[in-house]
């Protein structure tokens, strides 16, 4: 779920400091939250919930949450976090929530309600610097502007690690796609892929069919066929060649994956290639 904030209505900053528990026992107490609370976890986990939902923050994690009717802790620990409460001009009928990030607009900020922090320190020089402002100045623009700019730093590394996953997804689908196309012609196993690009073999599966909507075993059947179709348009050679050099144990295992892919046998396919190509001249 993601908070989307339009910054042109602006933030007012309420409080922020940081909490030590007193002991191992404490668990969070129980009230109505009236504005917006962030909570950057810097030790053990924090156990809360609102109306709606329990949440585990471990250590590097966030929570933003929502004004509710019941803040409560659910379980007690030691942790250890930085909060900061504030409000939004825009109010809670004006903000919305999304299942995906939207395209980078800079007049919003798209904040995930839970997340991971790629680089938990800077927020927490902002938020100790908002501190230190609060105390010195108690100048209510600065201290709004600062809580801003707490929440755009949350935004940009939320938008910089789904920029960087998407990079290192494209990757390593292109890796995967490079390594079945060059080893085609071996009886390729799924195993095999995952030992060779260090994954799980379970993780590696479900990646591939979330990124590609086709299962590691499908996509490798599909490139197979592809070079067999190539070698009966373009060449003579006999069915059970092709078939072995696609690293089928013989041509009847071949013939009926072609079939199953195609709809048409390896010669029937041949011979529709070829009545093509003289209806073409």
């Amino acid at each position: 779920m993601f908070l989307d904030f339009n910054a042109n209505k602006g933030f007012q900053y309420h409080w922020c400091g940081k909490f030590t528990p007193p002991s191992d026992e404490w668990i969070h107490l129980t009230r109505v939250l009236m504005d917006y609370e962030l909570m950057v976890v810097t030790e053990e986990t924090l156990h809360i919930a609102d109306h709606e939902n329990e949440y585990m923050v471990n250590k590097g994690e966030y929570l933003l949450m929502p004004p509710t009717p019941h803040q409560h802790g659910t379980r007690p620990g030691g942790c250890e976090f930085y909060w900061m409460h504030f409000d939004y001009d825009g109010g809670l009928q004006d903000h919305s929530c999304h299942s995906a990030l939207p395209e980078h607009d800079m007049s919003h900020l798209l904040i995930p309600v839970q997340g991971t922090l790629s680089s938990p320190e800077r927020i927490i020089i902002l938020m100790k610097q908002l501190q230190d402002s609060d105390r010195r100045y108690k100048e209510s623009t600065l201290n709004n502007a600062l809580c801003c700019a707490v929440l755009a730093e949350l935004c940009a590394q939320n938008r910089h690690t789904q920029s960087k996953d998407k990079q290192l997804h494209e990757q390593l689908y292109s890796d995967i796609s490079d390594y079945i196309s060059w080893h085609a012609q071996n009886n390729l196993r799924v195993s095999e892929i995952a030992s060779y690009f260090g994954y799980n073999e379970k993780y590696l599966t479900t990646f591939f069919k979330k990124y590609s909507g086709i299962t590691l075993k499908q996509y490798i059947l599909q490139t197979k066929m592809e070079l067999a179709k190539s070698s009966l348009s373009e060449t003579n050679r006999p069915v059970s060649q092709i078939a072995f050099s696609l690293g089928f144990s013989d041509a009847h295992n071949f013939s009926n994956a072609f079939h199953k892919v195609t709809g048409l046998s390896p010669s029937e396919y041949r011979a529709s290639y070829n009545k093509h190509n003289v209806f073409q001249k």
